[in-house]
């Protein structure tokens, strides 16, 4: 009796650990017997280095970017999903997201819940592979600043040379072409109080900027798809490695006869 006591408790104490977990960084661990994934999900508007209005769901990236750092090196972990439904948010802290997203070794695929919006346009085309639901969309749009802005040339060339920085991300991360995005989002006519264009999911996937229109069982699928190859890709290194071993041991044996 008290061994089941002791057993619920910490059973409960594991699962308010969690809790803290998925409500601190945005995510959770997803495993079974097989593999153990990895889900994060960025949701609202991505903070960057002002704190954004109370009542207002966001993303912190400084919580995001060691997390990633942390999965990168964790064995463990077998894949990252990254679920998104953002309206978008600061741009460098987007930026550096999908930087850090880009660069991962480990498997990673993107499905766009709902919306992927401005910044969240290149977090979504960071991953190794990206999905978007028929019913979502994605805003395309010039690059904004809020606040003061000196009416100077300096400044808009900085969000000249910007727009050119997202746009290159997203095409490097995509098969969308940089002419087709930057029409995208000079086109006048669709946003009422804005420039830009709003994007469907099989437009997406038309336009090159996503890969796929799936949802969560598709998204599943392509990650454990991208787990085997990673797997077979290490698999096939390590015989290399060892291949390599060997030859050298013998060519090693061969020169120690050889001297003396």
């Amino acid at each position: 009796m008290e061994m089941d006591q002791e057993a619920r408790r910490d059973g409960a104490e594991a699962r308010q650990i969690e809790l803290e977990t998925i409500e601190s960084g945005g995510g959770s661990v997803a495993e079974n017997g097989r593999e153990r994934f990895h889900c994060i999900s960025i949701i609202g508007q991505i903070e960057g280095h002002f704190l954004l209005p109370e009542g207002q769901k966001a993303t912190k990236y400084e919580q995001l970017l060691p997390l990633l750092v942390e999965l990168e090196e964790d064995d463990s972990v077998n894949g990252v999903l990254i679920l998104l439904n953002t309206m978008g948010g600061d741009v460098e802290a987007g930026l550096a997201l999908a930087e850090m997203i880009a660069s991962m070794t480990k498997p990673t695929v993107s499905l766009v819940l709902g919306g992927g919006h401005s910044i969240g346009v290149p977090l979504a085309t960071a991953a190794d592979y990206s999905l978007i639901v028929p019913s979502a969309t994605m805003t395309i749009h010039p690059v904004r600043i809020s606040g003061m802005v000196v009416g100077v040339p300096q400044s808009f060339r900085y969000m000249s040379e910007m727009q050119k920085r997202i746009v290159g991300f997203i095409c490097a991360h995509s098969n969308a072409e940089p002419e087709v995005i930057e029409r995208l989002m000079m086109r006048p006519d669709q946003i009422a109080t804005d420039c830009g264009s709003i994007v469907e999911g099989a437009e997406a996937v038309r336009y090159g900027i996503i890969n796929e229109v799936g949802g969560l069982d598709r998204a599943l699928a392509v990650l454990r798809e991208k787990m085997a190859e990673t797997t077979e890709n290490s698999r096939k290194n390590n015989n290399k490695n060892n291949s390599l071993s060997k030859k050298e041991k013998k060519d090693a044996e061969k020169k120690k006869k050889k001297d003396v």
